[in-house]
Formats: C-alpha cells, structure tokens, sequence
C-alpha cells in the first residue's frame, strides 16, 4: 500500500517542488505562472515560515508555503497561505487537504495569531477560512480573500504579502 507523508521541504526538494508548482499551475485560470518565481524568491529572502512537502513512493506530488504578511493596525504574527500545489494526477484524493492542516497546525504551534489566503473560497472555507470585511487585500475580488484567526481577534486593515507577491500596497 501506498503512503502518503507530509514534510518539511529540505535543500533537494527543490526542483521537485518547482516541477509540482508549474504542473499544478499549468491550466490554472487566473494567474501569470509565477508561482515558483514567488516561491524560490520567498525562499532566498529567508521568509518561509512554514514549506512543507507531500511525498509518495519517494515523489514529491504537492507543496504549500507560508510566510509573513504585514497588517495596516499593527497586527503581528499573522501569515499568507500559498501557493498550494498538487500534481493534477492526484487531485481529489485529500492531498492538499493533508498539507493545509498540517500547515495551519505548525502555524498555531509556532504561536501565529491567524493566517489568510487569496483563493477560491468554496475549498478554503472547508478549513475555517472566512471573508472578513475588515481584512482587505487592495486590487482583488474580496470574496477570494479570506482570514482564519486562531484564537485572537481579527484585525482590521490593509493586508501586505511579502514584495515578491506583486501584491503589497
């Protein structure tokens, strides 16, 4: 049988996971096929809270990232979400599923007060992800951004990714 393992990515993943990113992006609407740019370019400037990997038969068939955004009210520690990424081969067999939990349970270890991610709300919201008026990312359909807080309060404000996005105010 078959299993399927989830981990953090290590130094030699790495082409493997760019090769996943551009698969699972390949016939993505809505989007410019930079997501590994984004990804490699997280990862150089040293912000990638959380890369985990999910690995079967010694292949790595999906990945997620997590780095810091910054919040217009001063909020801390909260993160964006993204990419996730599963090879379309493997897509509906809970693959991504496995690799947000996980990535959401090391966000709350490490002590994050939310996390948020721009995507298609009818999946995120399966995991708590919610559209919170006070909570916006300038130039993008609000109904794709969305927060999940972990315990704290919501904060209010204009959301930031990281520069490398293309999406910070």
């Amino acid at each position: 049988m078959t299993t399927l393992g989830i981990r953090a990515e290590v130094p030699k993943d790495v082409a493997a996971i760019e090769t996943v990113i551009k698969s699972a992006f390949r016939e993505a609407l809505h989007t410019d096929h930079t997501e590994h740019l984004i990804l490699a370019s997280l990862r150089n400037a040293g912000v990638l809270t959380v890369s985990l990997v999910a690995e079967m038969d010694g292949n790595i068939i999906g990945h997620v990232a997590v780095s810091p955004v910054s919040i217009s009210d001063g909020a801390e520690g909260w993160y964006g979400l993204g990419p996730l990424s599963v090879i379309p081969a493997m897509h509906r067999r809970g693959i991504g599923s496995q690799l947000m939990y996980e990535s959401l349970k090391r966000l709350r270890e490490q002590g994050a007060g939310g996390c948020v991610v721009l995507g298609e709300p009818a999946y995120y919201q399966r995991f708590g992800f919610a559209n919170e008026p006070g909570l916006v990312l300038p130039n993008v359909p609000a109904d794709y951004f969305m927060a999940l807080s972990f315990g704290r309060s919501v904060p209010c404000g204009l959301v930031s990714y990281h520069q490398v996005f293309g999406l910070s105010i």
